[in-house]
C-alpha cells in the first residue's frame, strides 16, 4: 500500500508539473544556477560530450517521513552520452522525455529509443547501463524525478565507484 502511494503522489506531482517545468526550462536564456554538472563541451583533449543536470526541485514529501521528492532536467548536447551508472539505493526513478530522443537501457531490458512525450520508470537498484541522445545533431532534454529516502546526497552513482 505505502509503494502504491508513493507511484501515485510521483504520477500526481509530475503530471501537474510537466507543463510548467517545461516552460520554465525552454524560456529562451533561462538558466538555473544549482547545476549538478558542468556544462558540456568537447575538451581539448577531444573527450566525450556529457550531460548537463539542472535542480528543477528537492523537497521532503510531508506526508511520507523520511522520503522526498528530487526532480531534474537532464540536458544532452548532440551526441552526448551519461556513463553508465547505478542511482541511490532507495531510488525510484519516473523519466520523461521533453525534447529530442534519449537512447536507454535499463538493466537487462532491450535498448531502447524514447520520444518527446515518452516515459519510463527505474526500480531502486537499477543498473542504467545508457542513457545518451540518439541524435548527433540535434539536443535532447530529459525530466527525472526521484523519490527518494531523505537522506541520500549522491543520487548517480558512476559505474567505476
Amino acid at each position: 500500500m505505502k509503494t502504491m502511494r508513493i507511484i501515485a503522489l510521483g504520477a500526481l506531482i509530475v503530471g501537474s508539473g510537466v507543463g510548467l517545468v517545461v516552460a520554465g526550462t525552454q524560456q529562451a536564456g533561462v538558466r538555473r544556477a544549482d547545476r549538478t554538472t558542468a556544462p558540456t563541451d568537447v575538451s581539448a583533449q577531444g573527450a566525450p560530450l556529457r550531460e548537463t543536470v539542472t535542480v528543477a526541485a528537492n523537497k521532503p514529501i510531508p506526508n511520507l517521513p523520511g522520503k522526498r521528492l528530487v526532480s531534474l532536467i537532464v540536458d544532452y548536447p548532440p551526441g552526448a552520452s551519461s556513463l553508465p551508472h547505478h542511482h541511490a539505493r532507495s531510488a525510484f526513478i519516473y523519466a520523461y522525455v521533453l525534447a529530442g530522443e534519449i537512447r536507454s537501457q535499463v538493466d537487462d531490458e532491450p535498448v531502447r529509443v524514447y520520444r518527446p512525450g515518452e516515459m519510463w520508470f527505474e526500480s531502486p537498484g537499477a543498473h542504467h547501463r545508457v542513457s545518451a541522445n540518439a541524435s548527433d545533431t540535434k539536443p535532447a532534454r530529459l525530466l527525472a524525478v526521484f523519490i527518494v529516502d531523505a537522506a541520500d546526497e549522491q543520487l548517480v552513482i558512476p559505474d567505476s565507484q
